[in-house]
């Protein structure tokens, strides 16, 4: 199923690539920008992951460096039935996080240091448990290639506006279709990162619960990360909207601005679900603890490390 709703959204982007090609220079721009979005694609698929990683400085993580949150990772992963994605931590005080990858053997997950400031372990292996989900659903490569495409359309629409003034006779739309074209298809584009990263949503937080044992772990980390997402920006995350939709919660600084056109859902019905799903699981089972595990061990976000499943 994840795969036809895949081509039916790159299907989709991929025409809003060409009728803005369409606006700017007729059949022949139509022509070159599905030239343009098939490349993109093809990039996307093979290259996205790194590109995202990329636009916000991710540094690889290792058993050595970060061994407290990279075996938290592998027992979750474990848990889930997946192979260790690599691991990564971006030096941001939001507290946030994504995965990304275009399959469970090629995966990624990425946390922001604000985040492992903030949370407590079990919060921690709530929010890793949620990403995880995210990579066992494949969401992973169709938010990655939403992500790119988005970026790419919005590019193209800006580039469209100046383009337009000195060029309208070759326009396909004539000059009020082209400019209506370039403020309506970034628009169209985030609508589609909205239907994508709302769905999902739902089944990653509700996975995750039944990853790390205890929904309430996740609901009580979503709670700190929406107010913290809140008071705290993210520069980066501001100059790559197109973004947005990939992170646990939505990182931009307007996001609480009109429910209706965030990218996520509104986290106190997430938090009111997971916290539902506790009541059915009846709560508090959580993960074994392995018996190297000490009260007083440094954790890799540093200061002592709080007892949680691991101990």
């Amino acid at each position: 199923m994840n795969t036809i709703k895949t081509a039916a959204l790159l299907a989709g982007m991929t025409a809003l690539f060409m009728a803005i090609g369409y606006a700017l220079g007729g059949a022949t721009g139509m022509l070159i920008a599905l030239a343009v979005a098939a490349a993109t694609n093809l990039y996307g698929y093979w290259n996205a992951d790194h590109m995202v990683l990329g636009m916000y400085n991710a540094q690889e993580v290792d058993a050595r460096q970060a061994p407290d949150l990279y075996q938290m990772t592998a027992e979750l992963a474990q848990r889930a039935g997946l192979p260790m994605p690599r691991l990564y931590v971006i030096q941001d005080d939001q507290p946030n996080a994504f995965a990304t990858g275009r399959n469970p053997e090629n995966a990624a997950v990425a946390v922001n240091t604000g985040l492992l400031r903030l949370l407590s372990r079990e919060e921690v292996a709530g929010v890793i448990a949620h990403e995880l989900a995210h990579i066992k659903h494949r969401d992973t490569l169709i938010m990655t290639l939403t992500a790119t495409i988005a970026g790419a359309i919005s590019m193209l629409a800006n580039f469209g506006m100046l383009f337009s003034s000195g060029n309208r006779n070759n326009s396909g739309f004539g000059p009020i279709g082209t400019i209506a074209m370039m403020i309506l298809a970034p628009m169209a584009a985030m609508v589609v990162q909205m239907m994508i990263s709302r769905t999902r949503e739902y089944a990653a937080d509700r996975a995750a619960g039944e990853i790390c044992g205890d929904p309430t772990w996740l609901a009580t980390g979503l709670q700190k990360l929406s107010h913290g997402a809140q008071a705290i920006p993210s520069m980066a995350a501001e100059h790559h909207p197109a973004t947005a939709h990939m992170f646990i919660v939505n990182p931009l600084s307007g996001a609480r601005m009109d429910n209706l056109f965030s990218t996520h859902p509104n986290p106190e019905n997430r938090i009111a679900a997971l916290l539902q799903q506790a009541r059915e699981m009846g709560a508090g089972g959580g993960m074994a603890a392995p018996a190297s595990s000490g009260a007083a061990a440094q954790g890799p976000w540093g200061g002592q490390r709080r007892r949680g499943p691991w101990g």
